[in-house]
């Protein structure tokens, strides 16, 4: 089995440099490739011109320069015989007596292609128009065609793939190469590599360092990498070229469809490397979803087929030891930089997706159950800030508790002191009685606490809703949560049903969470009170007695396993379709210390489980915002017939 899972384990680069001292560049370039591979590395990039340096000026023009760089290029792809690595390197090269900034991709020995730069910065600081012609020169175009004018150049004695158009395939993935103001310009080159199907970019750049400057180009990265769905591996010189006018911080960044995987210290001393993996099975998932996401079967571009020796990442393979990349443990909550910007956006999509559907009916009233705990809690937080937001009086919510055989003093409190400080009509209608009639009716032993037990009570807490919303002219509001319609964790016609299921789109992590934000963002210090006990409150249906004490006795986590683990689960297996294999992996690295293999293994086991065999309770959802970039809906982002076999 391929225990690889879709990653690619690569490096950018910044060697300790000397202006024009190509020997001495290429020594410092050499142990940092021997380093990578002790690392597992499959592909190390090193920045724009680092056989020579950036800063060598009218130094270009020099023939000894020039054959310099030649020969100590030379060394280093002499060096990558026999290592299970492919390395980027940037040198000038002269072809047909005009010059051009290249990178070459070597690997095994063999220089596998060259790529040169397109856009030469000529304002400011910059000069590269004095030295340097565009790559975009060597390209030739009429009516019907473009094709490259110098497909090939001899280097050494061999012909080597030259030109812009250039995409590099492995048995495993596919790369392509912009060089530093190629990512700067209004169409990126990387744009065009990706449509071809580079899933990784590299870009070693020398990109000087001012105020500010760090920062947007962090977020350009960040947005390419998300535009075109492509890793995205950036490295720009450092310590050792001149700063004669300008400085260079040495800046490194591996990005992955948006999302900065690691970015390295700025202005160090010594040479420096930063490692991680990118997801190229995630890649290809977001592009074979994104329809607009198409190779164009007209264009001139070449694939080149490198070969890197098989041990590619030998005894470090990816699978058998710690990647350098990280999950979150919470791929549903927002990061701390912007959690309250993200937690007003997911309550103004509630509050907006039931404001809508309340003026379209006509409804006098929200009707909602209120038992304590966190999911009746946001449901309830967010049919007040709707009724704000409407103008309407917040006695228009009903509120109804109902005390069943498993309801707990701590809850029950709880529920009657939040409807009495949200200012909502309150109504108290037990359910015991109730329900051992009906018990009693179809002869079931009041005694027996088994699955028969436990729906009876929440299907008359159903029916009381229901019929509740007749006499007020109302609208049955659903309080549960995404999470438990992934593991059937409902009843159906139970609280599987609601006249619009408002939590349906947020997975049981995230409800806690906002709970938590409402305490502390939104409302007052008594609320907050009631709100931050409902969220220390373990999470119960409580359909099974109390114990002695009356604490809750009937703990859901006991029974399906942690929320955090299932939330991680669905977060990879409806977002990506990520392998059962690949997600107890992933989920290995992410809660170690916190659950063994073992745990992380049993309750992916019962998740899917779970999910397989209780489709049939999401294929008749009621109406329900989205609100996290994936749902549960039928109607929408998942479609599943009802009897798939979990096998």
């Amino acid at each position: 089995m391929n225990t690889n899972f879709g990653y690619v384990r690569v490096a950018a680069a910044v060697p300790q440099m000397r202006v024009a001292d190509c020997n001495f560049n290429a020594s410092e370039i050499k142990k940092q490739i021997s380093e990578a591979v002790e690392e597992g590395v499959q592909v190390i990039c090193f920045p724009e011109l680092s056989i020579t340096g950036y800063t060598c000026a009218d130094l270009f023009f020099t023939q000894q320069l020039q054959q310099n760089a030649l020969s100590a290029l030379e060394q280093v792809c002499a060096y990558t015989r026999d290592l299970p690595i492919i390395v980027l390197v940037g040198a000038p090269l002269k072809v047909d007596n005009n010059l051009y900034n290249c990178a070459f991709v070597m690997t095994d020995g063999e220089v596998m292609g060259i790529v040169p730069k397109i856009n030469l910065p000529n304002t400011g600081e910059f000069y590269e128009k004095r030295w340097f012609s565009s790559g975009r020169d060597v390209l030739e175009r009429n009516s019907n065609s473009i094709r490259p004018r110098i497909p090939t150049i001899e280097l050494w004695g061999k012909d080597v793939p030259f030109g812009i158009d250039l995409v590099f395939t492995t048995n495993d993935y596919s790369f392509g190469i912009e060089i530093c103001e190629d990512l700067w310009s209004p169409l990126p080159a990387s744009t065009q590599l990706a449509i071809q199907g580079a899933e990784i970019i590299f870009n070693p750049s020398s990109s000087n360092c001012v105020t500010g400057k760090h920062t947007f180009r962090q977020r350009m990265i960040m947005q390419q990498s998300a535009r075109v769905h492509c890793g995205y591996v950036y490295t720009s010189s450092g310590i050792g070229e001149s700063t004669t006018d300008i400085v260079f911080s040495g800046s490194t960044y591996i990005a992955e469809n948006g999302d900065m995987l690691d970015m390295g210290d700025r202005f160090q001393m010594e040479s420096s490397m930063i490692v991680s993996e990118i997801d190229v099975e995630r890649l290809r998932i977001d592009r074979q979803r994104n329809t607009n996401f198409t190779h164009d079967k007209h264009g001139h571009y070449r694939h080149i087929q490198v070969a890197p020796l098989e041990q590619a990442i030998g005894d470090k393979a990816i699978g058998t030891e710690p990647l350098h990349r990280h999950f979150p443990k919470t791929p549903f909550l927002p990061k701390r930089s912007n959690s309250i910007e993200y937690c007003e956006d997911v309550l103004n999509l509630q509050i907006h997706g039931l404001l809508r559907r309340w003026k379209h009916t006509h409804a006098e009233s929200l009707v909602i159950g209120i038992s304590g705990g966190l999911d009746s809690t946001l449901a309830v937080l967010v049919c007040a800030l709707t009724a704000d937001r409407l103008g309407y009086s917040r006695s228009q919510i009903i509120g109804v508790t109902m005390p069943g055989f498993g309801t707990s003093d701590r809850t029950y409190n709880n529920a009657i002191a939040l409807m009495e400080q949200l200012g909502i009509s309150m109504h108290e209608i037990p359910i015991r009685d109730m329900a051992k009639q009906h018990l009693l009716d179809i002869g079931h032993d009041i005694n027996k606490h088994d699955i028969t037990y436990e729906n009876a009570q929440a299907r008359i807490r159903t029916l009381v809703l229901m019929d509740m919303a007749n006499k007020y002219n109302g609208l049955v509001v659903g309080t549960g949560d995404m999470s438990e319609l992934a593991l059937g964790w409902a009843t159906y016609c139970g609280d599987q049903m609601s006249m619009y299921g408002l939590n349906a789109g947020v997975p049981k992590t995230l409800v806690r969470y906002l709970v938590q934000h409402a305490a502390e963002n939104v409302f007052g210090e008594t609320t907050r009170e009631i709100l931050l006990d409902i969220v220390d409150t373990p999470v119960s249906p409580e359909l099974l007695p109390t114990d002695q004490q009356g604490n809750i006795a009937q703990k859901t986590e006991d029974k399906v396993g942690p929320y955090e683990l299932h939330d991680f689960y669905m977060y990879y297996f409806l977002r990506y379709g990520f392998t059962r294999e690949k997600i107890a992996y992933m989920a290995g690295i992410a809660f170690e210390g916190v659950y063994t293999q073992e745990e992380v293994d049993h309750w992916l086991d019962v998740f899917m489980h779970r999910f397989f065999t209780q489709q049939f309770k999401r294929s008749c959802l009621p109406d329900g915002p989205k609100v996290v970039g994936v749902s549960l809906s039928p109607r929408g982002d998942w479609r599943m017939p009802s009897d798939a076999s979990v096998s």
